[in-house]
């Protein structure tokens, strides 16, 4: 087996035996609307605590006839986790753009677990890690009442920076005064 294979069945094995935020972590999360960031080391290889915690709860137009959430809307909870957390972290997409940086997705990918229902509520968790160019979020949701994962997801985000795909220092400036190192 080559190298980059060990690695890759090293990394499955760990996101698999990842922790769901503490009952104390969903207690801040549900008074404070976000996980203190400030009070624990952030460990991007080993990944059981998370950059950024949003509690949000499954709106009845978002289900099929099935009544179960339609699998389309995981990928709009984790777009708007994602916003959230860069908003928390003072990083404007417009602001971006009047500097000539385009932020895109580039690739995504979404395993589904255990499916939410009307009226869930649920925690969407994610971590971010830099790979050469892009930037990826480790994003974990789980159903609040058990804390069973629901869907987890990766996603690739790359920056167009002045028209040309690069690494963007501005970002990656705002998130180390985050706390977070790449």
């Amino acid at each position: 087996m080559k190298a980059g294979a060990e690695n890759a069945a090293g990394d499955d094995a760990n996101r698999r035996t990842r922790k769901p935020p503490t009952p104390h972590a969903t207690m801040t999360i549900a008074a404070r609307g976000v996980l203190n960031h400030h009070k624990r080391k952030h460990n991007p290889l080993n990944m059981k605590d998370y950059a950024y915690t949003l509690r949000m709860k499954v709106r009845d137009y978002e289900c099929d006839m099935e009544g179960i959430v339609n699998n389309a809307n995981y990928q709009h909870y984790m777009e708007h986790t994602r916003h959230e957390f860069l908003l928390s972290a003072d990083i404007s997409f417009a602001e971006m753009l009047e500097q000539d940086i385009v932020s895109v997705v580039a690739r995504i990918a979404i395993d589904y677990k255990t499916p939410l229902r009307s009226r869930d509520e649920f925690l969407s968790c994610l971590n971010i890690r830099q790979e050469g160019v892009r930037y990826v979020f480790h994003q974990d949701i789980y159903r609040a009442s058990d804390m069973k994962l629901a869907a987890r997801g990766k996603v690739d985000v790359v920056c167009l920076v002045g028209g040309k795909l690069n690494r963007c220092p501005q970002l990656e400036e705002k998130l180390k005064l985050y706390g977070i190192a790449l």
